[in-house]
């Protein structure tokens, strides 16, 4: 039997690597990487230290606006599919990877599973709204992280493809976070490069909603500046298309208080998040991350897929008011709990049950 596992985006690679470890020996698992993240930071650095197989494909597809990307997906996905003969596609969350492999299976008659599905922002401005919602619609099998996620499917008539199975970084985190802890390092390598020796607040910024307007980025680096504190800086990992439209807009990453930095690999990001005083953001895997590993958040966003983040009180969107930052972050109240609405950390194992059973269905 053969599983496709098409990947193409940083979290994405996240998420294959207990997928892989769980199909591993049950199937052949062949791994198609789009080439939609190809900065060997946001891609091989992953595959390295999570211990992914590396790609039977790699499309090499780069950048490009939407339509041109996932067109060019669509075609080369639909060749690789038609050559490899999987048995089913499994897709990793709301890229245009995702969207482009869904469409190309369900053409070619192989059954999908998404995993990541039923994920709501409810902002149908978001690229990555569109891609989750038509591919929960074509997809035969949706492995939901949340009961919530299970709520929006079923709302939306799609009950019976639905499981609710658990989150599968969840699984990643866990792991990573218990190895990290075994090891016993020294500081963060980040930390010592940047001459950063006591406590910081951890950043990222990706979005467009934040980054293609020269006003509102400006904006929101700015309100960023202000979760800094004597001794205490932001250690902002600038992802390349945050610089990039920095370096076009003319505005300045720097600001007082402010420590740029390049993006780093998931070991580095977790023993990272683990130390931090609080964490800005505008990425959906991270809220949930700083949530799972209880650091307080601040996202720079109106709208939450994780809302259980913010109904546990370690989470506040600030997409409105971005000149808050600080403020929100300092007075987070952060309650005490045992909740673990992401699940056990056994969520690949479930996942890959389901997938393997709707390949045999189909045979």
């Amino acid at each position: 039997m053969k599983i496709m596992s098409v990947v193409g985006a940083r979290p994405q690679f996240v998420k294959l690597a207990p997928m892989a470890r769980a199909l591993a020996a049950r199937c052949t698992h062949l791994v198609v990487h789009t080439g939609q993240h190809y900065d060997p930071a946001l891609s091989t650095v992953f595959f390295d230290e999570l211990e992914i197989p590396r790609p039977d494909d790699h499309l090499d597809i780069g950048s490009a606006s939407h339509g041109a990307q996932t067109g060019r997906m669509l075609e080369e996905l639909e060749a690789v599919m038609t050559r490899r003969r999987p048995d089913a596609v499994l897709v990793y969350g709301d890229t245009n990877s995702t969207l482009a492999a869904t469409l190309a299976a369900v053409k070619l008659g192989i059954p999908v599973a998404h995993l990541e599905a039923g994920l709501r922002s409810f902002d149908r401005s978001m690229p990555e709204e569109h891609n989750r919602v038509v591919t929960d619609h074509a997809a035969d099998l949706l492995l939901a992280p949340t009961a919530e996620a299970v709520s929006h499917l079923a709302r939306e008539g799609l009950a019976g493809r639905t499981r609710l199975v658990g989150d599968v970084m969840t699984d990643v985190l866990l792991r990573v976070r218990d190895q990290v802890a075994a090891a016993e390092e020294a500081r963060p390598e980040t930390l010592l490069r940047h001459g950063i020796e006591g406590g910081y607040v951890l950043a990222t910024l990706h979005r467009p909603a934040n980054t293609d307007d020269p006003v509102r980025l400006a904006e929101v680096l700015d309100g960023v500046a202000t979760a800094a504190t004597p001794g205490a800086p932001v250690l902002l990992l600038a992802h390349p298309r945050l610089r990039d439209r920095a370096r076009a807009a003319g505005v300045a990453l720097e600001r007082p208080g402010v420590v740029v930095a390049p993006p780093v690999g998931y070991q580095e990001l977790v023993r990272l998040l683990g130390g931090a005083d609080g964490v800005v953001t505008d990425s959906g895997g991270l809220q949930k991350e700083a949530f799972l590993l209880r650091r307080p958040c601040v996202t720079v966003r109106s709208e939450t897929e994780w809302p259980e983040t913010v109904d546990l009180h370690w989470n506040e969107l600030v997409g409105e008011r971005p000149w808050s930052i600080g403020a929100r972050l300092a007075a987070l109240g952060c309650d005490e709990t045992d909740d673990e609405p992401y699940g056990d950390g056994h969520a690949a194992d479930r996942a890959a049950d389901a997938v393997l059973g709707l390949a045999l269905s189909r045979r």
